[in-house]
């Protein structure tokens, strides 16, 4: 009989925690809309920010940030940090070669994301002085309290192409974890690597 009780608060307790964090998720979670960060994010994800990142970034963190023309709320993923020099190069071949380098020193390296292989088909190239889309490659520095941002999925995604750079003190914070669907792993996944490039170097 006592163990029958026991097990029963157990069972109890375990749905409690299971409805409160439900609650949870539904009021600090933040819901996807749009595509332009799939494979990583799908529309209808919930995501937590880490508490205390507001106002900061770090290359290749996925983050919430306030920009565009109608000052949305938007997920994308950061590529270049103060001081960094960034652009995009487009060939008949590769319509998506996003260049860094990084600090402004050293070499002018590719950034390589698997996510982007099958969803770049797009030409386009950057950067002008204000860090959008140009009507050729050029390498640009991103300014102090700036930072350069793209989606995940290039061509369906609006992000410093078209807005330029975004405004570190709009960052309200950097994406930690998906928290739903539950049956989908908590990580973000399909970090960019940093890989040597051969091509011409834009000016």
């Amino acid at each position: 009989m006592r163990t029958g009780r026991v097990l029963g608060v157990l069972l109890g307790t375990g749905a409690l925690l299971c409805l409160l964090a439900g609650v949870a998720v539904t009021a600090l979670g933040v819901r996807v809309d749009g595509s332009s960060m799939d494979p990583t994010l799908r529309p209808g994800d919930r995501i937590l920010v880490s508490p205390g990142s507001e106002g900061r970034v770090r290359r290749f963190d996925v983050v919430l940030l306030r920009g565009g023309r109608q000052d949305a709320l938007m997920v994308k993923r950061v590529i270049g940090v103060p001081g960094d020099r960034v652009a995009i190069a487009s060939t008949g071949t590769e319509p998506f070669q996003v260049l860094l380098q990084e600090g402004g020193t050293g070499p002018v390296r590719r950034v390589v994301a698997a996510q982007w292989a099958d969803r770049a088909h797009r030409a386009g190239a950057c950067c002008s002085a204000e860090g959008a889309g140009s009507a050729r490659a050029e390498l640009r520095t991103v300014p102090e309290g700036r930072f350069f941002y793209l989606g995940d999925n290039p061509d369906l995604s609006d992000d410093s192409r078209q807005y330029g750079w975004g405004a570190i003190d709009r960052v309200e914070g950097r994406v930690g974890l998906r928290a739903y669907p539950v049956s989908a792993a908590p990580g973000l996944g399909n970090r960019p690597v940093l890989e040597e490039y051969a091509g011409p170097r834009p000016p």
